[in-house]
């Protein structure tokens, strides 16, 4: 494993990089890092793509604590990944919280971005339950493992406890940054997305345990972009990519190859 690394304003970014071919992306959820993407990152190489799997700031490997965590900047961090590759253009899969990341990439950067990837975005402001309960989670590294774990379906990946100690080993003293992804800020993604040309995928495990009605949000992502289509995953929870990676490789490999005629 060969962990790059990308200077930024306030930091580093590091990413890993697996395959060759067209440039794929993958950006991870609050408080997780890059190896969220473990069980799906072989399966798109198989496919013919170069992944690059980034540590979000304040996340992983890279630098552990930024003046800013905004969906903006995140995006940014991800648009000097692939500047970094020369690799542009690629497509950017966002999960969850950087599912906004890759939207704000992607209307900054036209000639860098061929398309992006919403995996459970988050459609509606957070309400005061919500920031409640991630006042709650968010306070420490092992709350959040707690938390992380109830996010799954009815499956979760043999390794599944064993990323976990890794993820709550990686959290001590990065928890600002955990907080500061999921921090309400405006411009909403949802203000930015028709400003969005590129093709967007949304993907919505379809026992999404963060949303009552899972296949609802992912239509209303889906109604937000001039172009774009919403898929759901049969037995997923919130990570898709871990409980069911060949279902979403699936839906990934054939939206990359409308992404490569666009």
């Amino acid at each position: 494993m060969e962990i790059s690394q990308v200077v930024r304003d306030g930091g580093t970014i590091a990413y890993e990089v697996h395959g060759e071919g067209p440039l794929v992306v993958l950006s991870h959820a609050m408080g997780e890092w890059r190896a969220a993407f473990r069980h799906l990152t072989p399966r798109l190489v198989a496919a013919g793509y170069r992944v690059a799997s980034v540590d979000v700031r304040g996340h992983g490997d890279s630098s552990p604590h930024w003046p800013s965590y905004t969906p903006a900047e995140v995006g940014a961090d991800l648009l000097a990944v692939v500047r970094h590759l020369d690799g542009g253009p690629a497509t950017l899969v966002g999960s969850s919280s950087s599912g906004a990341a890759v939207v704000f990439a992607a209307s900054e950067a036209l000639e860098l971005v061929n398309g992006i990837v919403q995996i459970g975005p988050f459609v509606a402001r957070p309400n005061r339950f919500l920031v409640a309960i991630q006042d709650l989670v968010l306070r420490s590294p092992r709350l959040f493992g707690m938390f992380h774990r109830t996010r799954f379906a009815d499956v979760r990946p043999a390794d599944d406890a064993a990323y976990r100690r890794e993820l709550v080993a990686r959290l001590r003293g990065r928890m600002d940054a955990v907080r500061g992804v999921v921090a309400p800020v405006e411009p909403h993604w949802t203000d930015q997305a028709r400003a969005v040309r590129q093709p967007v995928l949304v993907l919505m495990g379809a026992k999404d345990p963060d949303f009552s009605d899972p296949g609802a949000e992912a239509r209303a992502a889906r109604r937000h972009f001039p172009v774009a289509e919403a898929r759901m995953i049969a037995d997923a929870g919130h990570y898709p990519y871990a409980d069911q990676p060949d279902a979403t490789a699936a839906d990934l490999i054939e939206f990359l190859g409308v992404t490569a005629r666009a």
